[in-house]
């Protein structure tokens, strides 16, 4: 699958799961359960312990039927690393050159993270394919996401940090091209309880926000 068509199908899905889990084991049975709740893409931050391994993994079982991406990339190698790996994505949380120079060297999308309209400008003249606006929530949330937007149209981003099925639509609204969604989706709790359908359902209501919002006028 070529950097195109991961693009329209991170925004065609709308939703990107951040998979932060303190063992290789839970990254491996949440990621299971978003697939078969209907989750198209997840990022597995390089905090999970044995993370290479782990993408290795998931991209081997779920090929093209789930984006498999990386999170946390702050450098060059861990990028390279995570694309050999088969990660179809890097996030980073900040805006790192080299990971975005790696990145576009080998035709695969890069989402560098930025929070002011100087860093997220700074971020798209780099190469970015996307841009990540983290923590979104800390500076206004939806609003804020609006109020950026309202200038720089041409930049799609994906809000990151507050993102929840309370606020969701509303990121939508204010023209999110995704949404970065954490702990109020992958609920380590729930899974390890074994209440796996608690996250599937909250998945499948995330997944109907998306749609719903973007449905209207």
């Amino acid at each position: 699958m070529d950097k195109t068509q991961v693009l329209q199908r991170i925004r065609a899905g709308g939703l990107i799961p951040i998979l932060r889990t303190p063992s290789a084991d839970d990254a491996l049975a949440m990621a299971e359960v978003l697939h078969q709740n209907g989750l198209t893409s997840l990022e597995v931050t390089l905090t999970v312990p044995g993370a290479i391994e782990v993408i290795r993994k998931l991209a081997a079982r779920f090929g093209d039927q789930v984006l498999v991406g990386a999170g946390t990339v702050i450098d060059a190698e861990s990028a390279a690393s995570c694309i050999a790996a088969g990660a179809t994505f890097i996030v980073s949380p900040s805006l790192e050159l080299d990971v975005v120079r790696r990145c576009k060297d080998a035709q695969v999308a890069v989402l560098p993270g930025a929070l002011t309209p100087t860093e997220i400008v700074a971020a798209w003249r780099a190469g970015a394919d996307m841009v990540k606006v983290f923590p979104c929530s800390a500076v206004g949330g939806a609003s804020y996401l609006r109020a950026v937007l309202a200038p720089l149209p041409q930049i799609p981003l994906v809000p990151t940090g507050g993102v929840s099925l309370d606020t969701a639509a509303d990121f939508i609204a204010a023209g999110a091209a995704a949404l970065g969604v954490g702990s109020d989706l992958v609920d380590l709790r729930a899974l390890r309880e074994g209440r796996g359908a608690e996250i599937g359902e909250r998945a499948r209501k995330y997944l109907d926000i998306v749609k719903t919002a973007r449905a209207r006028p």
